[in-house]
């Protein structure tokens, strides 16, 4: 009867064993990204640099934008609600910066107007930052960064 109760009792305690947490292939872009509010801006290029060796990745910078005005056919719940896309006036982008550590970097940030003109030329260091795009049981995806720059011409790191 004993026997009974003790393989019982290692029955009950396999199924409370707990499962492995499943990590989905999701990636994350390695790199550096730009959110400008600067007017006139139309262009950036970065020199980014570490461990005695230095990159100069490719940037495109595009209107930012943020969401509009919602919009609803009605209230019932068959009804159906819409928000338009508006832009702010800024500029966004992302410079693939492969190899990217998650330690100091110095970063050149250059900022044009449309006519080549350039806006804002400053170095700074900034530390990227492991991210987890499955969360932190998976391990990490690769460093990430970002610089914001003010509409009065001020660089800080995105936090």
């Amino acid at each position: 009867m004993r026997i009974i109760a003790v393989i019982a009792s290692l029955l009950a305690l396999c199924g409370c064993a707990a499962e492995p947490k499943a990590c989905t292939l999701i990636g994350t872009r390695v790199g550096i990204g730009l959110d400008v509010d600067l007017p006139g801006v139309k262009s950036a290029t970065l020199e980014v640099c570490w461990g005695g060796k230095c990159t100069k990745p490719a940037v495109t910078l595009t209107p930012a934008t943020t969401n509009g005005r919602e919009t609803c056919t009605g209230t019932a719940p068959t009804d159906t609600c819409g928000v338009s896309v508006v832009p702010t006036g800024g500029m966004i982008g992302f410079a693939e910066v492969v190899g990217l550590p998650s330690e100091p970097v110095t970063v050149t940030l250059t900022l044009a107007d449309s006519a080549g003109a350039v806006v804002l030329d400053e170095d700074l260091t900034v530390t990227p930052k492991q991210t987890y795009p499955n969360g932190p049981d998976c391990g990490g995806g690769g460093a990430q960064a970002g610089l914001v720059v003010s509409a009065a011409g001020v660089v800080t790191e995105r936090a």
